[in-house]
């Protein structure tokens, strides 16, 4: 049997841009997407911390180290500047997989840096 697991959590980040006439999908820090373990095109959750709301998108890749976390096209219309999100992507795992899983934490900081991480 597979189940689907949590692989990883960004929390507290900060949106720090919305472009409505996008394509569509979260625009993420390549070096937050690093730690978290997230492929460009990997499917993940975006969870609003100002506004409860929730979203299930696709990621793509930004500059390296310039903090950027931007809702693009109708995810866009989830949010604003400054509200806080937590970004969850999940995996999944044979029974012997998860004997070895370690989720990835990620804390970021007021401007995006990483602050913490862990796994667990």
């Amino acid at each position: 049997m597979m189940r689907t697991m949590l692989k990883s959590k960004v929390y507290y980040a900060n949106i720090t841009d919305l472009q409505l006439y996008y394509k569509g999908s979260i625009t993420i820090d390549e070096i937050i997407m690093e730690k978290a373990d997230l492929m460009e095109g990997e499917r993940v959750d975006v969870l609003n911390l100002n506004n409860g709301a929730r979203l299930q998108t696709y990621v793509i890749k930004g500059e390296k180290n310039a903090g950027v976390i931007c809702l693009n096209g109708p995810a866009a219309r989830m949010g604003f500047k400054g509200d806080k999100i937590v970004i969850i992507s999940y995996g999944m795992y044979s029974e012997d997989e998860l004997r070895e899983l370690k989720t990835r934490y990620i804390e970021l900081g007021e401007k995006n840096e990483i602050k913490d991480t862990h796994l667990a």
